[in-house]
């Protein structure tokens, strides 16, 4: 039960939820950019960095089919992201007491099995908030973004003023917040499935269309592996202080914002699978330029703005797909497979062999084509999807 008592489709909920994505979100602005910064600090090389990264990915693969599950067969997919939330500040602050290489790794690990509980019902809870109204949901999910770049500024400056070490005191700050958050919000209530269920989600996911789908969504993610890895990295190695990265990051994430404002229109005009094949191509251009003439501000910039396309609406146009093709009776499970498979299996590999590719910063130029070309694969496996087999109504 919320402490705040207030109907799941009120203004006020939606707003606590809003506050949830930030937080969550905002979380990802803290470590993403900046766990390879605190590694390093720690003496970390980057071959170990890559395998940590790879390592605490794994817990994506399975810790949400095993969340999503809960929630789908107990309809308490709320009380799972409190759960969730909870673990994962207690698992995070592991972090205070360890400093090896397999201490820090087994308190990753941990954190982000629990960490994958929150997302899967958060857009679940979210989208039937919203009667699965895409620009309701683009809305209320750009928040999310808002808190990407107020965090990813504000742990980049601290990182200037105190040391390598400030992003781990802030992220504890944050997972502690979005912990009381999800206690205020509250979910409709369950609705018995329209679909009948065949008791498996594999029905659905061993069609080609889903096949293709996240064969596209997993090589998108290794194409990321060096960027979520190495960015700060590079361009502190290119001159570039915190405080300037920062700014960097919340560029690109401020494009997002803006993409997500006009995602549910360009999905209903172009289709889910134009907005990927597009939004994918430009990925793919965004690491070819990071990779030949970063040495140009204009170039770092144009690569961040292009952020709007790689992340915002891949991740909208997806969420979409996903949501509409499994249907309410698989609706956790699938956005689960989702994470798990696309960002899971697709971060580890991408995190691994970034790290075997970077030679502490010999290797960038190689890693980010690398990431260019494999972005280019993940484009063509969609252009074998027939449009109308990822409709929203698919």
């Amino acid at each position: 039960m919320a402490l705040l008592s207030q109907k799941p489709q009120s203004n006020l909920n939606l707003l606590l939820i809003s506050l949830t994505y930030l937080l969550y979100f905002g979380q990802l602005g803290v470590l993403v950019p900046y766990l390879g910064v605190f590694l390093d600090g720690r003496g970390f090389t980057s071959e170990q960095i890559g395998e940590l990264f790879a390592l605490i990915t794994v817990a994506r693969i399975l810790g949400p089919n095993l969340w999503a599950s809960m929630a789908d067969k107990s309809g308490k997919g709320l009380g799972i992201l409190r759960l969730g939330s909870l673990l994962t500040f207690g698992t995070f602050c592991l972090v205070f007491v360890v400093d090896s290489f397999w201490g820090l790794t087994l308190g990753f690990a941990l954190m982000m099995m629990f960490w994958t509980a929150i997302l899967p019902q958060l857009e679940v809870l979210t989208l039937n908030c919203v009667d699965s109204d895409a620009t309701r949901y683009s809305r209320i999910r750009l928040w999310g973004s808002i808190g990407f770049i107020i965090l990813t500024v504000i742990a980049g400056k601290a990182i200037d003023m105190f040391s390598s070490e400030a992003p781990i005191y802030v992220s504890a700050g944050v997972l502690a917040v979005l912990f009381i958050s999800t206690l205020l919000i509250n979910e409709p209530q369950a609705k018995p499935a329209k679909d009948k269920n065949t008791g498996s989600i594999w029905h659905k996911a061993k069609t080609p269309t889903f096949l293709m789908f996240i064969l596209s969504a997993i090589l998108l993610q290794v194409s990321f592996g060096t960027y979520y890895g190495f960015f700060a990295l590079y361009a502190r190695d290119l001159g570039y202080s915190g405080q300037a990265t920062g700014f960097f990051i919340g560029l690109g994430v401020a494009a997002e914002i803006v993409i997500f404002l006009l995602a549910g229109r360009l999905i209903s005009i172009f289709g889910i699978k134009w907005i990927l094949v597009i939004s994918i191509f430009l990925t793919a251009l965004r690491w070819l330029l990071l990779g030949t003439v970063a040495e140009f501000l204009w170039v770092i910039i144009i690569s961040q703005l292009l952020h709007a396309f790689s992340f915002g609406m891949t991740h909208a146009a997806s969420v979409k797909f996903i949501h509409h093709y499994f249907g309410k009776a698989f609706q956790s499970r699938g956005q689960a497979l989702y994470i798990s498979i696309g960002f899971g299996v697709g971060g580890a590999i991408g995190n691994y062999i970034s790290g075997q590719l970077w030679l502490q910063g010999a290797g960038s130029q190689q890693a980010f084509l690398f990431s260019a070309v494999i972005a280019l694969i993940s484009m063509l496996s969609l252009l074998l999807v027939r449009s109308k087999n990822m409709s929203a109504s698919a």
